[in-house]
């Protein structure tokens, strides 16, 4: 039996676990979940008793299930070693850990779309200061990763040499988001360097938005380069 993915076209999560499953070459089902659509249907009864978080991704293989995006793929590396998500030597995967959760732990969960429809609906913040709020801690992030990967001997055609990994899993669906809210991303060459070349994998192409059975909308347009 297929593995099974609840997730939805445009999250971030499900997409960095939908990239690990593509590389690992792990067939697997995806099961659409509406954030928004009635509500939202993470929030119902028949998809809480699974998730009590009300968020995706969310796992199931076989009778076990799993949430959270990191724990996820960091699963997949264990139960199928090969192609690796992580390198070998103790201070690199610390260092790649390190990467990635500056994106999944700092940047995405305080612009996760839960939080940004508490700030409207729940605190009153207008639509201008929400987007600002969004575009700020973007920008705080990718300025943080853009400084660390321009100047580091690890960084390679990917974040960590010439094969893709952990962080550009991460990597990417933040860039997503950042291209679809119209960030200046020339500000940051060696990020986007990293997404091209990632951009060109069938694995990053086929988890992609546009990709996804539940899609409503293309992918974000990059700008082209001067």
């Amino acid at each position: 039996m297929k593995p099974k993915l609840y997730s939805y076209w445009r999250s971030s999560a499900a997409f960095r676990v939908r990239i690990a499953l593509n590389l690992k070459g792990i067939d697997y089902e995806v099961i659409p979940v509406h954030l928004s659509k009635n509500g939202g249907d993470q929030l119902s009864d028949a998809y809480t008793s699974k998730n009590p978080n009300r968020l995706v991704p969310l796992f199931e293989d076989g009778k076990n299930n799993i949430h959270q995006s990191i724990a996820i793929i960091e699963y997949l590396e264990e139960i199928k070693k090969e192609p690796a998500l992580l390198p070998q030597a103790p201070i690199d995967r610390a260092w790649v850990r390190a990467l990635s959760q500056d994106i999944a732990s700092d940047i995405h969960p305080i612009d996760n779309l839960r939080v940004l429809r508490y700030l409207v609906k729940q605190l009153g913040i207008s639509t201008e200061a929400k987007d600002t709020w969004y575009q700020h801690w973007v920008i705080v992030g990718l300025a943080s990763l853009e400084k660390r990967l321009s100047c580091d001997r690890r960084v390679g055609r990917f974040a960590y040499g010439d094969q893709p990994g952990l962080i550009d899993i991460c990597l990417v669906p933040q860039l997503f988001n950042a291209l679809s809210a119209k960030i200046d991303v020339s500000l940051y060459p060696t990020l986007m360097k990293i997404f091209n070349e990632c951009m060109q994998q069938p694995a990053f192409i086929n988890a992609s938005w546009e990709k996804q059975i539940d899609a409503e909308g293309l992918n974000p347009a990059v700008p082209p380069q001067e």
